[in-house]
């Protein structure tokens, strides 16, 4: 029995060729790496294709991603392998997964904007400043006058794992109205990308549906990562029921071996037949993460996997999102890639890298690699 709730359903089928938008070039400086597909992971390819400018802007103008959900700030302890109260300082830095995948698009050549809500104070301005530096378009943020930008102070433990104490109760990102949605930013994407946190509570819960009930009108592509984090939700009977609430209105979903076996009740995420209970008729795509181990991928016709690159792991935080950025970022180029299975693997094989250098500094949005970085690391490794 398929796993997925139909509480939401939209109409309108998506129209995975469209044409190209209009992204005026004032609100997206064009990036020093272009971002064309990727055809193959060859060692000549990557020498002679990776770098290529020609069409970049024709590229930027018909390939927005636009990153809806939460910006926050990561307080990541200076220390690994201490409890947080046992942590001697913090490093601030930004996160929230949309917003970390937003800047991942923007660091690896694409074009990105993010549309959420931040509080009117010194970290609100902070994580503005940071997505107008990483060359994302803030257009659709908001900023709240009566409540402050979320925190998340996160335990590291030696192996570079995580676990998160929040404070928002509530924060401004739990606030966006669907009023204050910019509803042209949306339909001129080419993918609005979402998580689950934002559909929590209310306001943010209509705002959200209201943006994916956009976009999907508009012929958007609709991209889902879960990002379970269970602390926030009442229990987890409603963080299930929340997240699978959307499921089926998506195009292409990523999910951990981890959020897996909590969507399907304690079932095993490398059983075959459990992981095709997630995916819903209308999917275009199942992405399965397993950390260093790579991924998996699912789609009508064909499923495989993609083998993951080793490294020394100092934090994970951001090592999901990158991924996420790594595939959208070839995705909204050449929506060929759900149906052609070769392009698919050398995709994956880049968002593969994306995370694994993710993991190797401390933060999330101060570790997303740069294109240049990520090919000269997949360019050393077939070398």
């Amino acid at each position: 029995m398929a796993l997925y709730s139909t509480a939401f359903c939209f109409s309108g089928v998506v129209s995975l060729p469209r044409n190209s938008v209009c992204f005026s070039q004032r609100t997206v400086r064009a990036s020093a790496f272009s971002c064309p597909p990727l055809s193959s992971i060859s060692r000549s390819n990557v020498q002679g294709k990776a770098f290529a400018g020609d069409g970049l802007l024709d590229t930027k103008e018909s390939s927005l991603v636009v990153c809806f959900g939460e910006m926050l700030i990561d307080f990541v302890p200076t220390t690994n392998g201490l409890s947080l109260a046992e942590a001697p300082a913090f490093k601030k830095a930004a996160g929230g997964a949309p917003a970390n995948v937003a800047v991942g698009i923007a660091r690896l050549g694409g074009s990105s904007a993010f549309i959420g809500k931040v509080g009117e104070d010194e970290f609100g301005y902070m994580l503005a400043d940071i997505l107008k530096e990483n060359n994302v378009n803030s257009e659709g943020m908001r900023f709240d006058p009566g409540a402050r930008t979320a925190l998340a102070f996160v335990t590291l433990r030696s192996d570079g794992e995580r676990e998160f104490m929040f404070y928002r109760n509530p924060s401004a990102d739990m606030l966006l109205q669907e009023a204050e949605l910019d509803f042209d930013l949306i339909r001129k994407a080419k993918i609005l990308h979402y998580g689950s946190i934002s559909l929590i509570t209310e306001p943010c819960k209509s705002a959200h549906i209201a943006a994916a009930k956009s976009a999907k009108d508009a012929g958007v592509v609709l991209s889902y990562d879960p990002n379970l984090r269970l602390p926030l939700w009442p229990s987890a009977k409603s963080a299930r029921e929340g997240i699978l609430s959307i499921w089926e209105i998506a195009d292409v979903i990523k999910v951990s071996e981890e959020e897996i076996s909590f969507l399907t009740e304690g079932e095993d995420p490398y059983d075959e037949n459990v992981v095709r209970k997630l995916y819903h008729p209308n999917l275009k795509l199942l992405l399965v993460t397993e950390g260093p181990d790579g991924c998996r991928y699912y789609t009508k016709e064909f499923s495989g996997r993609v083998k993951g690159m080793k490294v020394d792991a100092v934090d994970t935080t951001g090592a999901g999102d990158a991924f996420v950025a790594g595939i959208l970022s070839q995705l909204a180029v050449d929506l060929s890639l759900l149906q052609e299975e070769g392009k698919l693997r050398d995709a994956l094989l880049f968002a593969n890298a994306c995370g694994a250098l993710t993991v190797t500094e401390r933060g999330a949005i101060p570790a997303l690699p740069t294109r240049e970085a990520v090919l000269n690391v997949m360019l050393k490794s077939v070398s």
